[in-house]
């Protein structure tokens, strides 16, 4: 006799996907916001007192 499959929970799935991905993206602002106060980043130009030429 066939049983149907038992269905499983959408909205859990969808909740560990959407706290995944801003987990992912905070470490990376974190790690870029340290790499910017230490100074060795190389990957940005930034001023940090602006110039008259601009």
């Amino acid at each position: 006799m066939a049983v149907p499959k038992k269905r499983t929970s959408k909205s859990k799935s969808r909740k560990a996907n959407w706290r995944y991905k801003a987990f992912s993206v905070s470490q990376k602002s974190l790690s870029l916001a340290k790499s910017l106060l230490s100074g060795k980043s190389r990957n940005f130009i930034y001023y940090k007192d602006m110039p008259d030429d601009i």
